[in-house]
């Protein structure tokens, strides 16, 4: 017994023994730097920090947690924390006994405060979009490992932990979008008094965002539409689409025969599908209507009106957008190797079906169409008209974003048409741009040269 004294006197360094006599459990270390924090030790080997002070005239304990758990500097803060409590009269020891013996609320998990979150904020104040990307995100990256995890009990190692591993897969974007997403629930949680502190205070994004800047060259254009005439229905149609129209990949995938007015040349995106909860009128160019009208139509129930454009099933849009972008991507190469007669190792920049937003953008811009012009087309809530001016022009410029629309849409037929065809007869007009005259009213010109 003498040797584990004294081996224990030797381990505990500044904690020095005081009190019961030789062979008396449980052994005591006080600190010498702290007056009253003691390391206790059982005779079963168990260690626990205590903390002996007056209050009300009696000596009392308080058992501030166990070792190795709790460090000495960490004990010793925590420590200060409770003598604080005694000197605002407090007795941290009977605040702590009538904690236990008060019946906690049922806890609240991370799975319940997500779907409520979800539920309560997200949907009811975002649009539908941003709701389902919301929702799949949480699904995909955090329920999994949290889904059962008291919310109080998450730490925020284990939250960038998650983020760590979100970054290791290579998708860091991703990760910054997760963050951003965990931040607002917990500060939701926060508001609604269900949280007290968020793991995520002070976290940085893990990864630096640069805006994209990628276009499609007009060879790229090519070996694109050449690409999507191989793939087929469905994708083949949609992704061009998506370079017509310059809309955003969910809104096309989702659009619904109901939706299209195709004598009028016009598609309505309901404000529940579009991104920024605002409806809009897309005008469709006639290279878009004959697309449009080359499609199957895949009943649901018998009812053709109203279904999917983009379906297999019938009953949901089609999906695995990016397997899809492989194979894209594959026969691109090829035809690129093809029609330079490249070696097996040619490739094509990475790109990507939003960056077919901004090559129709770009194009259109080339095209001699204004700015202002190109964001009502794109719904964009901000753009060149801004501020005050935002407030009072209500204009929809419906007629010139019709022209840009058409003008963009024969541009692409005259790059993606085979040589020597003649490009005036794919939609029944000749080719031309548009242009803004001095008085501001539409005007025809020749397309200007649009190098790659």
């Amino acid at each position: 017994m003498k040797a584990t004294e004294n081996a224990n006197q030797k381990a505990y360094g500044p904690f020095r023994r005081k009190g019961a006599g030789a062979g008396a459990w449980p052994l005591e270390y006080f600190d010498a730097a702290f007056p009253g924090l003691a390391l206790r030790v059982t005779d079963k080997g168990r260690k626990s920090w205590s903390l002996f002070y007056r209050f009300d005239g009696r000596l009392r304990r308080f058992t501030l947690g166990a070792y190795p758990a709790l460090k000495p500097a960490q004990a010793r803060r925590e420590a200060i924390t409770a003598l604080e409590r005694v000197q605002q009269g407090v007795d941290p020891a009977e605040e702590k006994r009538i904690r236990r013996c008060t019946p906690s609320p049922q806890v609240e998990t991370f799975g319940a405060l997500a779907l409520d979150y979800l539920e309560r904020h997200v949907k009811t104040n975002s649009a539908a979009a941003t709701y389902k990307e919301a929702k799949r995100d949480l699904e995909f990256n955090v329920l999994p490992r949290w889904h059962n995890r008291p919310i109080a009990s998450i730490t925020r190692r284990e939250v960038m932990d998650l983020i760590d591993g979100i970054v290791a897969r290579g998708v860091g974007i991703q990760a910054n979008r997760t963050l951003a997403r965990l931040r607002a629930l917990f500060n939701w949680a926060i508001e609604r008094e269900r949280l007290s502190a968020s793991p995520t205070e002070r976290m940085k994004l893990p990864t630096k965002e640069r805006a994209r800047d990628r276009a499609l060259t007009d060879d790229e254009v090519r070996w694109f539409w050449q690409g999507c005439c191989e793939i087929g229905w469905p994708f083949g149609p949609l992704f061009k689409l998506l370079l017509l129209t310059a809309q955003r990949r969910d809104e096309v995938g989702g659009i619904r025969w109901s939706e299209i007015d195709l004598d009028n040349r016009i598609w309505t995106l309901p404000r529940q599908r579009a991104k920024n909860d605002r409806g809009h009128e897309v005008q469709l160019s006639g290279a878009v209507v004959d697309i449009l009208r080359s499609l199957p139509r895949i009943a649901n129930g018998g009812n053709q009106q109203d279904g999917l454009v983009f379906t297999t099933t019938g009953r949901t849009a089609v999906s695995g957008f990016a397997n899809v972008k492989k194979r894209l991507d594959v026969v691109m190469v090829e035809a690129r190797r093809r029609s330079a007669l490249l070696s097996e190792d040619a490739t094509i920049p990475d790109w990507r079906l939003h960056d077919l937003r901004r090559t129709a953008t770009t194009g259109m811009a080339r095209l001699n169409i204004p700015p202002h012009v190109v964001d009502k087309i794109l719904n964009h809530t901000g753009g060149a008209i801004r501020g005050v001016a935002a407030v009072y022009n209500r204009h929809a410029y419906l007629e010139e974003r019709r022209a840009a629309l058409e003008a963009w849409g024969r541009h692409v037929s005259s790059l993606v048409a085979p040589a020597g065809a003649n490009v005036a007869a794919l939609d029944g007009a000749t080719l031309q741009g548009v242009c803004i005259s001095a008085s501001g009213a539409l005007a025809t010109c020749p397309l200007p040269t649009w190098r790659s």
